[in-house]
């Protein structure tokens, strides 16, 4: 039987339009949440982080929302990601001394090894500005996914306001790639990286250990 291949002008609106489908229900809360299934297995496969530290960040994640929202209540609006246990902080707080209250809470979860405290003194955004948000995070890891020089699965990307935050295990070369493509997309304010560098020999290892063949250096 003879496979009739896609192009890749009709797949990649295709590849948006799902990965929209998954960051969109995400709105629903101020927190990640966590999706389950096949796809996130994979997914989970293949990062650099290894099992044990990518539930780790899962935790982190968890325990620290529960007490930002049990402690600020309405003075913020906050969002934790933590990536290989370096957790970003991001959205809104009613002023500097809560701002500090957030990353000093964070700062007490088992397990956090760092913080970006990326908030900032400002109302809660719209959920106009969230869907925009999340329609730039779509895009820019569809276009990281497009560009092949960097594996999508290997960056974090998380959109606040129309600045996009990257996190991930990078070498200088996967990084910079990183950072072009998602400078270079429509809709991004500003790209704020967030990596842990590694070398290109460590990379390998990480993707041996994951079971990822590397990208080219």
């Amino acid at each position: 039987m003879t496979k009739t291949r896609k192009s890749p002008a009709l797949t990649r609106p295709l590849l948006i339009a799902a990965l929209i489908g998954l960051t969109v229900p995400a709105l629903q809360g101020c927190f990640p949440v966590v999706a389950a299934g096949a796809g996130t297995a994979v997914m989970s496969a293949l990062d650099r982080r290894t099992s044990g530290t990518q539930v780790e960040d899962e935790g982190i994640e968890l325990r620290a929302g529960n007490r930002l929202r049990e402690k600020l209540g309405s003075r913020a609006n906050v969002s934790v990601t933590s990536y290989n246990r370096n957790v970003l902080l991001t959205g809104q707080v009613a002023d500097e001394a809560t701002r500090a209250e957030a990353a000093a809470i964070v700062a007490e979860v088992p397990n956090v090894r760092g913080i970006s405290n990326e908030t900032e003194i400002a109302g809660v955004s719209s959920l106009t500005q969230r869907s925009n948000d999340a329609l730039i995070t779509s895009k820019v890891k569809a276009r990281i996914l497009d560009s092949q020089r960097v594996k999508a699965n290997h960056v974090k990307v998380v959109t606040e306001m129309s600045k996009v935050y990257l996190m991930g295990l990078l070498t200088e070369t996967e990084a910079k790639a990183a950072k072009e493509v998602t400078a270079s997309t429509s809709g991004v304010r500003k790209v704020v990286a967030i990596f842990e560098i590694v070398s290109p020999e460590e990379a390998r290892r990480l993707d041996a250990a994951s079971g990822n063949n590397s990208p080219k250096q």
